[in-house]
């Protein structure tokens, strides 16, 4: 069974722009494309369950899903330096929803210019990466940064274009 993900859109990730697209298969064996949750907010997380950090933040996405359900908020993991099988355990064990990429070659990692996990990347319904988080997030960091990415209704003109935003450690350059 194939686990592993792959950029298909290659080059440098820059807040403001199209976020890398993700296109793999699941821990659970399913077809993923990151291009069909286009019109959803959505969270890129990359995690392992050997990373304490990680598994903190795991209860309030959790209850963070829950919250923005009627959003649509989606969560993508992609497991970074951890075995598939042990990710597969934890995900089974804490209730996780979302679907999670494996990413053996690194390709995402680097695509996404991961460092450190967690790291959490915030992205629009259009696709346009608005946050980057460097570390776990926290119940208020979740808050501000979703707020740049939360579905706006519609108003009769263009939807305002939240700036982009960096909060926690510092995030990677990339413009």
């Amino acid at each position: 069974m194939l686990l592993a993900g792959r950029v298909d859109s290659p080059g440098l990730i820059e807040r403001g722009k199209p976020a890398p697209g993700i296109v793999g298969t699941t821990l659970e064996g399913a077809a993923f494309d990151l291009a069909d949750l286009r019109g959803r907010p959505v969270i890129v997380n990359f995690w392992g369950p050997s990373c304490v950090p990680c598994r903190d933040e795991f209860p309030l996405f959790l209850a963070k899903l829950d919250e923005h359900a009627a959003d649509g908020l989606t969560i993508v993991g992609v497991l970074m330096h951890d075995a598939p099988a042990p990710a597969l355990d934890f995900i089974r064990e804490f209730g996780a929803t979302w679907k999670t990429v494996d990413d053996p070659a690194g390709e995402l990692r680097g695509a996404y210019r991961a460092v450190a996990r967690p790291q959490s990347y915030f992205i629009d319904t259009g696709g346009i990466l608005r946050a980057i988080q460097v570390g776990e997030v926290t119940a208020d960091r979740f808050e501000q940064q979703y707020a740049l990415i939360r579905p706006r209704a519609p108003t009769g003109s263009a939807a305002p274009t939240a700036p982009a935003t960096t909060i926690g450690s510092a995030a990677p350059a990339g413009s």
